[in-house]
């Protein structure tokens, strides 16, 4: 497997040139908003384009490169290298950190605070500053979330903020209303196959495609995927839903240890990543028609509850380092219920 580099040292944007462009644009028109907000699916590369965005302007706007996509960036630039080695000092990075148990993946109101005292600094180099929040959605939301809200009501000039979420609803209405939303897409199959061709060579090409298949256009999902064994555990979730409404006591439990049996600590979060999918596309099948034999005995409304359960549950047994086996239980359980 042939990892790519993290987001803030990654040179390549694939498939997000549209969102790249609008951000260029803005900036060269002299009427830069201060504030953006990246959306999209979990993996879909918003990190990625943040930081992207975020050399670019503290390298001084670099004009359009030839055959590369908006917002390019040599890797011999000081401000990629620094930027890369989070050592750039107009720059400043909000991102989850481990939790009491080094679990839970959390932003913390201390590093809140101190991008409110960053932002009252001066520019250490007289050009640009940035502030990069990343996955806001993993915060206390009346405490961080309000700490940054600061930041964006009176913003220092020449000073941009990009905010990257996967979950948008989660964040306050008043930070949603003070930014400019940008929506990053999924990428497509073929961008996909291109991708995961580079990164897992040593996989056999029907294997790449089932992991493109279920990753819903989402390289780092796809990473994820291939790294925790995610065709196998697709399996253990086509399992359950194809003896849905009712589950064999004695599968479940095969299927509980299939999962918490896994050496790799993401297994669990990727199985019930995988539960929603399914449960997701049955959904979305009702809606233009169809109807999954699993459907019956319940309300669409109770079927999206559920989804929101599944999720919630997953959370708090990263959160709260719950038993992962039990978690399994749990969740198949409210699955089978009626």
């Amino acid at each position: 497997m042939t990892l790519p580099p993290e987001p803030r040292a990654n040179p390549d944007l694939v498939g997000h040139d549209d969102p790249a462009r609008t951000l260029e644009e803005a900036a060269r028109s002299g009427r830069l908003h201060h504030a953006w907000l990246l959306a999209g699916p979990p993996g879909v590369g918003k990190a990625t384009l943040a930081y992207r965005f975020a050399r670019w302007l503290l390298a001084g706007l670099p004009p359009p490169v030839a055959g590369r996509p908006p917002l390019e960036v040599p890797e011999t630039h000081p401000a990629f290298r620094r930027v890369a080695a989070a050592a750039h000092a107009d720059l400043f990075t909000l991102a989850p950190n481990a939790g009491e148990r080094g679990v839970k993946q959390v932003l913390r109101a201390d590093d809140a605070r101190a991008a409110l005292r960053f932002m009252a600094m001066t520019a250490a180099e007289g050009g640009w500053r940035g502030v990069l929040v990343e996955n806001l959605e993993q915060s206390e939301r009346e405490v961080v979330q309000n700490i940054l809200l600061k930041t964006l009501e009176e913003p220092p000039p020449r000073t941009v903020q990009v905010i990257v979420t996967a979950a948008p609803d989660r964040l306050l209405p008043t930070i949603r209303s003070r930014c400019r939303r940008l929506d990053l897409a999924p990428l497509p199959i073929p961008a996909m196959e291109g991708l995961l061709a580079r990164w897992l060579p040593d996989h056999p090409g029907p294997e790449r495609l089932g992991i493109a298949a279920i990753a819903d256009g989402c390289p780092g999902t796809a990473l994820a995927l291939a790294e925790g064994d995610g065709l196998a555990l697709q399996r253990l979730v086509e399992q359950v839903f194809a003896e849905l409404p009712r589950l064999d006591p004695r599968r479940v439990h095969v299927i509980a240890d299939g999962v918490a049996g896994r050496r790799d600590a993401q297994a669990l979060a990727v199985f019930f990543a995988l539960l929603r999918r399914a449960l997701a596309a049955g959904l979305r099948q009702a809606g233009r028609g169809g109807a999954a034999p699993w459907l019956a005995g319940r309300s669409l409304a109770d079927w999206s509850l559920l989804w929101d359960r599944l999720g919630r549950l997953a959370e708090a047994a990263e959160k709260l380092n719950l038993d992962r086996r039990q978690t399994v239980l749990t969740g198949l359980g409210l699955l089978a219920q009626r």
